[in-house]
């Protein structure tokens, strides 16, 4: 290959046996036996046992060599004795006798930790040292999956008539649902950038320009809080966008990729194509959430009409929402439960259990009439020996309650199947929804198409409304959001107008859009699945930070780096910006 080396770490086999061969890699151990010195040289690929030839000035130097230091050993391929083969390494048959050792790049500190230590390290001193923290086996191959992943979403885009186009990274702010990041310029004073929270407004651009299918790997861009399933700062998805299309193009297009993806870097079982749709609407009661786990079997039923026959004060007039599981559990489980439900606000955790008889038992029967005891086990769908929990608060409360209840429930139970990936598309988003002031609000993406168009806005509640606008969830996660776009000026100008923009506003915030979709803009349809995600889902990670080679930390900061970091006077001076921290250090 080159001076350094004629073979990589897991290259070397029986076929070598006899042939003189270079290596190069960290020397990962040291086993010092007296008279023969054997080190464990790791590369990117593998690992080769190299071994002294017993002469004495070659075994005090190979045992004296600091751990983890690069190093090129040349020398005889032999084959190991029987007693000492290693069927765990694909080397394991042979090792190289060393005629030369040299170290490239010696070690000069202690190590802040073991490299492949399945002890548990600090993350904060993993990110630090995260150049040392990628030479770990597991998060090697991480950053190596997502190569192989990254390349055969591309290929299969490609394949499908995609074109890749990249869209620009400095970009003018605009309000689309989060934090910006802003860049000073320093040609124009007083004015910024934003660093794209999506390529948005470019790849509908593209549509208007005559791309008839475009697609990238996009790097995103959102000043926001992390979460085990979201990095702070950045982020990158498949985006992608369609001219002419509907909403069951872009399902046609995507579900094959991403059950493809899935597929070949997995072992677990996939559900096939085409994936389960379900309403919004129906998803918020059967699950609690719009982001449902359907490995999890309980679900969610609505219960508020049947209480308000009832005597049950706590449950008339209240969204009564209830889970039922197979089985009578027992005191310490009901007391773990009620534990739960009072960690996430619950005054409390009533339940019914089912018995032999079809009667009840539980600190809520009393409160149902006899003559409705029958209707609750067929609305219920009980049968002896079920349990049932009871959820009641006002409707958005008790939904969200309902949905912790039920993943609490799934996971004490062990109901979760762990070697399964269950897709399914979330659709039929309501457009609009309240604020916390009761004031009209875009729910979802604000460039998605009403369903009805410009009748519906003229006619229709506007909370009644539904837009063409659709999740792909993964076992609980949102793998991507899209939508049919709105290209139509005229129900551009409405749906934000409802939302509370003047057109001024609108040409202001969306200029480029606003003037676009006067020039014959044709309808085009998109979505954009998160490439970290579906790493972290398909490597099992519990963090997304062990999916991406150099992430910040929950903090948004870059340890190894010293990210964010204060810069010169100078640099400030040429953007034109004063900082003025206050007291207490806050701008």
């Amino acid at each position: 290959m080159n001076e350094y080396k004629t073979h990589t770490c897991n290259e070397i086999s029986l076929d070598d046996v006899g042939k003189k061969v270079r290596i190069a890699g960290f020397v990962e151990t040291i086993r010092d036996l007296g008279g023969l010195v054997f080190l464990d040289i790791r590369d990117m690929y593998g690992i080769t046992q190299v071994v002294t030839s017993g002469k004495p000035e070659d075994v005090d130097f190979a045992s004296h060599i600091p751990i983890e230091s690069s190093v090129t050993v040349f020398g005889e391929v032999k084959k190991r004795d029987e007693e000492t083969v290693n069927p765990k390494l694909k080397t394991g048959l042979v090792e190289i006798r060393i005629e030369e050792i040299e170290i490239l790049g010696k070690r000069m500190k202690n190590l802040p930790f073991e490299i492949n230590s399945n002890q548990d390290i600090r993350e904060d001193l993993r990110l630090q040292y995260r150049f040392l923290d990628l030479r770990n086996d597991k998060l090697k191959n991480n950053i190596i999956l997502r190569a192989q992943v990254l390349q055969f979403l591309r290929n299969q885009m490609i394949e499908q008539g995609f074109l890749e186009v990249q869209t620009p990274i400095l970009t003018s702010s605009s309000p689309e649902g989060a934090r910006d990041y802003l860049v000073p310029s320093r040609l124009h004073a007083g004015k910024f950038y934003a660093l794209p929270q999506a390529p948005q407004q470019f790849k509908q651009l593209l549509m208007v320009s005559g791309i008839d299918k475009y697609f990238q790997i996009a790097p995103c861009f959102r000043d926001e809080d992390a979460r085990a399933d979201r990095a702070p700062g950045e982020f990158y998805q498949l985006d992608m966008e369609m001219s002419y299309a509907t909403q069951e193009d872009v399902f046609n297009a995507i579900e094959p990729v991403i059950y493809n993806t899935f597929k070949k870097f997995s072992n677990k079982k996939i559900i096939d194509t085409p994936f389960p749709r379900i309403s919004f609407k129906e998803a918020m009661v059967k699950y609690g959430t719009d982001k449902p786990d359907l490995r999890n079997p309980l679900y969610i039923i609505d219960l508020s009409e049947f209480f308000n026959k009832c005597t049950f004060k706590p449950f008339i007039n209240r969204t009564v929402r209830a889970i039922k599981v197979k089985g009578h559990l027992s005191k310490g489980f009901h007391e773990k439960m009620l534990k739960f439900a009072t960690s996430i606000g619950m005054g409390g955790l009533g339940y019914l259990e089912v018995q032999e008889d079809l009667s009840y038992k539980g600190p809520i029967d009393k409160f149902i009439p006899d003559d409705l005891k029958k209707e609750l086990l067929k609305l219920a769908d009980l049968e002896k020996e079920d349990t049932i929990f009871f959820i009641a608060d006002n409707e958005k409360r008790a939904t969200e309650l309902a949905g912790q209840i039920r993943t609490e429930l799934a996971n004490r139970l062990n109901l979760i199947d762990k070697n399964v990936f269950q897709f399914c598309w979330i659709v039929d988003f309501p457009i609009f929804e309240l604020d916390e002031h009761d004031k009209l609000q875009f729910s979802h993406n604000p460039f998605s198409m009403p369903q009805g168009g410009l009748e519906a806005l003229n006619n229709e509640s506007p909370l009644d409304i539904l837009a063409y606008q659709y999740d792909l969830v993964c076992n609980g996660i949102e793998l991507s959001s899209g939508a049919v776009r709105n290209h139509n000026i005229e129900i551009m100008l409405k749906a934000f107008q409802m939302a509370g923009y003047t057109e001024e506003e609108v040409k202001s915030k969306f200029g480029a859009l606003y003037t676009a979709f006067q020039f014959g803009a044709p309808p085009h349809a998109g979505i954009a699945p998160g490439l970290d995600r579906m790493l972290m889902l398909l490597t099992d990670s519990d963090t997304i930070r062990d999916v991406i080679a150099f992430p910040l930390n929950s903090k948004a900061q870059d340890l190894m780096m010293g990210a964010p970091s204060q810069v010169k006077r100078e640099q400030l001076r040429d953007i034109h910006i004063q900082l003025d921290l206050g007291k207490k250090g806050h701008s």
